[in-house]
């Protein structure tokens, strides 16, 4: 189904598009959506998943909290990235009939993917690697701040190449996180 979104684009893509593709008939594809509009979030519910899933990941990793905070917001922006990357038209385009839907949902992956970004941040607390007094509104933060990178309404050509991308939230990163780090951490001229 991505390949034919990516082709044609949520409007033009039919459900026997998409049954032709999988090799099964339509009403098989019925049977566990009930429309187009389920499908397709179905796909970016996958793709967010994915995201909790690799974020999880690299939030039980052995490194410091910063280290991980850092790799958990790359991951964040390049996975949504390269799940797009092939598509001729901006996601926002594309998705623009299910946007209502689609928004409710996005809340619903932002909680999830902070939760694990809080547990990260609460934890540093703890070891005394981060300063972080309200770790949960720091977790919604750090997503918000990496928010803007995201392909949703932008198009792959706006959005450009991934090593700019990784570079691009890379450099976001590393000034979220400085601001987490304890005083004694930071830069003498930070403290002034």
């Amino acid at each position: 189904m991505d390949i034919l979104l990516a082709r044609f684009g949520y409007k033009k893509m039919t459900m026997e598009d998409v049954a032709r593709q999988v090799g099964i008939g339509k009403g098989t594809i019925y049977l566990h959506f009930p429309s187009k509009e389920e499908l397709v979030l179905a796909h970016i519910d996958r793709i967010a998943e994915t995201v909790v899933r690799k974020l999880g990941e690299v939030a039980g990793l052995t490194d410091s909290p910063d280290r991980r905070l850092r790799h958990m917001l790359v991951i964040r922006v390049l996975h949504r990235f390269d799940s797009v990357a092939h598509y001729s038209q901006s996601l926002g385009d594309l998705l623009s009939s299910v946007r209502a839907a689609l928004i409710v949902r996005r809340q619903a992956y932002f909680e999830k993917e902070a939760a694990v970004f809080e547990n990260v941040l609460r934890e540093g607390g703890r070891v005394g690697a981060l300063d972080c007094p309200d770790p949960r509104m720091t977790s919604f933060i750090l997503i918000q701040s990496t928010n803007s990178l995201l392909p949703f309404s932008l198009s792959p050509k706006e959005l450009g190449r991934r090593e700019d991308v990784e570079d691009q939230v890379g450099r976001i990163a590393d000034l979220l996180i400085k601001g987490l780090l304890p005083c004694q951490s930071r830069p003498a001229s930070w403290t002034r």
